[in-house]
């Protein structure tokens, strides 16, 4: 696999880009409904430094590239919030863990509509800022379905232990500590172990095409979790749910944006 310095400059920037404003969204908002610790921390901020982990931002990206991995994660440095000390625990935690994402989006949506004002970019520069555009477009749009996979430490997981019943809410937040040990095992360990799972997806996809599959699939990623040792999930499971969302997103925000 051969990459280019171009390659690195239209994909570090957007990404970069991604991460910092995701991170600094879930910081504002926190400071917004009570909860000062990333703002005296300095955590709500646009420099980049204050939020890439070395590992999860660069060496975990970089080790499945070249493992040829079907999907590509990485993580920023979580920003730390005292749920305890926002004005409404429940629903502040909801708000919070959402600001990442809808700023992706948000992102996403400014990125397509700039495609709009290439004819105004010098000849020479054209093609590399509609590259980053594109790429900015694509890595929020995956940026934003991903952290709604509702598996705790991302984002879904705490939108969803704060709107389900306590009952469920409660195990389900658990996990937290072994979430991203769990993801990493779906996106590293199960790929490199390659055609040893020989299990038949199609009924996955069947499902996929269905009016109400996502739902459907969803649901499973919130039950299965809670069942503790029955986590058999293929990461096919996940890359088609990933895929199929960020198809029809992206072509939802191409087509707002006037590009469709």
């Amino acid at each position: 696999m051969n990459i280019s310095p171009y390659d690195i400059s239209v994909w570090v920037l957007p990404l970069v880009f991604a991460i910092t404003f995701h991170e600094a969204a879930h910081g504002f908002v926190a400071h917004q409904l009570g909860d000062k610790t990333a703002w005296e921390l300095g955590r709500v901020s646009f420099n980049p430094l204050k939020h890439i982990d070395p590992f999860g931002t660069l060496v975990l990206p970089a080790m499945l590239l070249l493992a040829h991995s079907p999907f590509l994660f990485g993580y920023a440095k979580p920003v730390p919030v005292n749920f305890r000390a926002l004005r409404n625990p429940r629903i502040g935690m909801v708000l919070v863990a959402l600001a990442g994402p809808a700023t992706n989006i948000a992102l996403a949506l400014f990125a397509a509509a700039s495609f709009h004002l290439l004819p105004l970019v010098p000849a020479s520069a054209a093609q590399w800022v509609a590259d980053n555009l594109k790429n900015t477009v694509v890595i929020n749009v995956v940026l934003a379905i991903f952290n709604m996979l509702p598996i705790p430490p991302l984002d879904g997981g705490r939108v969803a232990v704060g709107l389900l019943p306590r009952w469920l809410g409660l195990p389900l937040s658990r996990l937290e500590p072994y979430g991203m040990l769990i993801l990493i095992g779906f996106l590293i360990v199960l790929p490199l172990a390659g055609s040893q799972f020989g299990l038949n997806l199609d009924v996955i996809s069947a499902i996929l095409l269905e009016p109400y599959g996502m739902l459907i699939l969803i649901g499973f990623l919130i039950v299965l979790p809670l069942a503790g040792s029955q986590f058999g999930l293929n990461l096919d499971v996940i890359s088609a749910i990933l895929r199929t969302s960020t198809g029809y997103l992206i072509r939802l925000i191409l087509v707002v944006t006037g590009n469709g």
